[in-house]
């Protein structure tokens, strides 16, 4: 329980605190000295910090589904005390306690230590020998681990599955009570379909697993062979798949609270962005309009002097002609090299005397 309040707590400052270890040193990476670096509130300070955000909560979430099956091996079952494969009939199971008895017993230690670390082995022993070789106990064993050895006023299959559906039953309920609360009062919105259609398949799961009097396909067809053939983890009884599997949804939902910042404000900041965007195109073309009418009204002014003279008009179109023509087109220094190449072809071969042009 102290492992999981540690795992859990972690998650309300590590993921932000390892992301601005990583963001620094990789700017101080990447960027050299005296390069400005991205300052805080700027697009690429957000990009990159999203980017790294996001690595470190998937790392995170791998991390403590790896530490919970990890604690999951080291606290081991009866298969493993007793040495014996899955599938072990009950003959070999009473042969094979008693190879170990005969080794383990408490009688044969030396000091008070060995004899204390033996008697709570072969204490083990028993138990696992007669949980394994009653075919009820074994059913309930596998389905809910070694808490059905707490369970009183039990005799049959059902009255296991009973007893253990009585205790999951508040767990599921008290968990799809908070999270539809939370969606009531705005939190948890992103991801919330994900959410509800993760909690209902972890449900659905756990209830084929614990009624159905074989082992649920997806762990004897994929997961174990998969551990077994690839890896040197031992397979995993259901009890133990339905803890990671507890273990990885809750994890899910914690990282998905962590993520859900970055992608809802996606959407609202694009769609500011475009009306904004629009909002200035609009302020454009209305500013393009007024100019166009303010310069008509002031060239109307400077030609009312000459309206109704239509000498004077030519002459004032005459100047403006020749004020553009020298200030503008001969004064761009590409028409000046042009009429210079074009002046000395024209001058090639002109007889000695003649004039060169100024």
């Amino acid at each position: 329980m102290s492992n999981n309040l540690l795992s859990y707590a972690g998650w309300t400052f590590l993921p932000n605190l390892v992301t601005g270890w990583i963001q620094s040193l990789y700017y101080g990476i990447t960027i050299r000295a005296g390069d400005p670096k991205p300052q805080p509130g700027t697009p690429r300070y957000i990009k990159h910090r999203k980017r790294i955000h996001i690595a470190v909560i998937v790392i995170y979430l791998l991390y403590t589904i790896y530490e919970a099956d990890y604690w999951i091996r080291q606290e081991g079952d009866f298969y493993q005390y007793l040495g014996v494969p899955l599938d072990v009939d009950e003959k070999k199971i009473k042969s094979r306690f008693r190879r170990l008895a005969a080794i383990h017993h408490p009688d044969k230690a030396v000091s008070p230590e060995d004899h204390a670390n033996a008697e709570t082995f072969f204490v083990k022993l028993k138990s696992a020998q007669d949980v394994l070789a009653d075919s009820t106990k074994r059913f309930a064993y596998d389905r809910f681990g070694p808490d059905i050895s707490n369970w009183q006023h039990v005799s049959s299959i059902r009255d296991y599955i009973f007893v253990g559906a009585q205790a999951a039953v508040p767990l599921y309920a008290g968990s799809a009570l908070v999270m539809v609360i939370l969606n009531l009062v705005g939190y948890l919105q992103w991801g919330r379909y994900w959410r509800y259609l993760t909690f209902a398949c972890l449900a659905l799961v756990e209830y084929h697993t614990i009624t159905r009097p074989y082992w649920t396909p997806f762990l004897t067809k994929l997961v174990n062979p998969f551990l077994t053939k690839f890896t040197s983890h031992p397979p995993l009884l259901p009890f133990q798949f339905l803890g990671l599997a507890h273990k990885a949804v809750l994890t899910f939902f914690v990282a998905l609270g962590q993520l859900g910042p970055w992608f809802a404000l996606e959407k609202p900041a694009t769609s500011s962005s475009s009306g904004v965007d629009e909002q200035q195109i609009q302020r454009f073309e209305q500013l393009s309009i007024s100019t166009e009418v303010e310069a008509g009204r002031l060239l109307a002014l400077e030609m009312a002097p000459v309206v109704g003279d239509e000498a004077g008009q030519n002459d004032m179109k005459g100047k403006v002609r020749e004020w553009l023509v020298q200030n503008t087109i001969r004064a761009d220094p590409e028409v000046r090299d042009a009429i210079g190449r074009f002046m000395q072809k024209r001058r090639v071969g002109a007889p000695a005397g003649a004039r060169q042009p100024g």
